[in-house]
């Protein structure tokens, strides 16, 4: 099924509105995963036309996906990413662990943007950023289509590379499912229990008997999102 291209109809309202020159691009992927980090790539773009074929990266198969970040990550201008871990989101939430992340991410370009276009209806980033919310952006902006695909494609990669560190991680096949549920995922949680990389705030675990009583009860300290600089439990 054929999908309307990406414009930059946003980043021009942003230019002509608010007289904002540098726009960033934010989406997010990981967020109803049991395992890994949520991702956030900010992507400045400027209004040059995009690759052939993008758009949200949900409707690209992963081989096309694949190639075509790669050509992303020298067509924007520039980008980053950045991550929270699964201990940062069962300490503070998912809101407020999006915006640790995004923060890491924006704080990461070499410039920072004079507006944030985020995917979605929520504003999940908040002040001083001025954030213009923009549902189903990942298929409508071009900024924001070309972060869904980087995120999308680096944290698939990240979750393959955690799956390889060890032969006890290999029944989880994340390199299959990037730490989303699966079937395969779901028998390896009830046989073997969650690893470092779960989330264990997640209600996955009160179907899991044997593995209940390592649930955490999240205490949340939105101060340590707020300054954006918490440590990952990961080497990311």
């Amino acid at each position: 099924m054929p999908y309307e291209p990406p414009t930059h109809t946003v980043e021009r309202s942003l230019r002509a509105t608010t007289g904002a020159k540098i726009i960033a691009g934010v989406d997010e992927v990981g967020r109803g995963a049991w395992a890994g980090p949520v991702t956030v790539c900010a992507a400045v773009t400027g209004l040059r036309r995009p690759p052939e074929g993008l758009t949200d990266s949900k409707l690209i198969t992963p081989k096309r996906r694949a190639a075509l970040a790669a050509e992303l990550e020298t067509w924007v201008t520039s980008h980053a990413l950045g991550h929270a871990s699964p201990e940062e989101i069962d300490d503070l939430g998912m809101t407020a662990a999006l915006r640790l992340a995004a923060v890491r991410a924006l704080d990461g370009l070499p410039v920072r943007p004079d507006a944030v276009i985020l995917d979605g209806k929520h504003d999940y980033l908040g002040v001083p950023w001025r954030v213009r919310t923009v549902i189903k952006g990942d298929q409508s902006c071009v900024a924001v289509a070309a972060a869904s695909v980087i995120a999308k494609v680096r944290r698939d990669a990240l979750m393959a590379e955690l799956g390889l560190e060890s032969a006890a991680f290999e029944p989880y096949a994340f390199a299959e499912n990037a730490g989303y549920p699966s079937p395969v995922h779901k028998a390896a949680l009830h046989e073997l229990g969650p690893t470092p990389f779960h989330r264990l705030s997640w209600a996955y675990l009160d179907a899991m008997p044997r593995w209940r009583h390592l649930k955490k009860v999240r205490i949340s300290v939105e101060a340590a999102a707020l300054e954006g600089g918490g440590q990952l439990g990961f080497d990311f």
